[in-house]
């Protein structure tokens, strides 16, 4: 064997340290761009058909106890069939980890529905969620404060289509 190097192991180290470097910056940069996105973020067409009217934070007595009651009204012109209904909602634009699979009270019941405590209203008594009905939501004490920004999105569930987006400042 010869103790000369060949010239094909006469590349550069100098280039190949700078061309890491280069791929683990922009990888780094689309790394942290992903993790900085706003977690809430929408496109402004979407109607709202379904309006936050009320969110209470009193208990039966009157008394301030954060009891987290939000009253939603179908304002629009068609009624909706609630089980083919389901809800997100976002405090201060963070998605809840309340998710509603359906707005029919009596498929509610059997749902696992994390920190919301009942749901009920006309709105989810019968098979459609028809103009001018309201529904009430039930969410754990303490879900929402005075001056919250709260934004309620209803979504079809045989589409997964959002049809209505409301905001609201409880």
């Amino acid at each position: 064997m010869s103790s000369s190097k060949s010239p094909e192991t006469a590349a550069s180290q100098s280039i190949g340290i700078i061309l890491m470097l280069t791929v683990t910056i922009i990888l780094a940069a689309l790394v942290l761009l992903l993790m900085v996105q706003l977690p809430y973020q929408y496109e402004e067409s979407v109607p709202a058909i379904f309006k936050i009217t009320k969110i209470r934070h009193e208990n039966d007595s009157g008394r301030m106890t954060y009891d987290s009651r939000m009253v939603v009204g179908n304002t629009g012109n068609t009624g909706y069939q609630n089980m083919n209904l389901y809800a997100l909602t976002y405090r201060n634009e963070e998605l809840l980890a309340s998710t509603i699979k359906t707005v029919n009270g009596h498929d509610f019941i059997s749902t696992h529905h994390y920190k919301i405590q009942n749901l009920g209203g006309a709105g989810s008594c019968g098979a459609t969620w028809d103009p001018g009905e309201l529904i009430y939501i039930d969410y754990t004490d303490r879900t929402f404060h005075p001056g919250d920004v709260v934004t309620f999105e209803v979504y079809d569930v045989v589409t997964d289509k959002i049809i209505s987006r409301h905001t609201y400042t409880a």
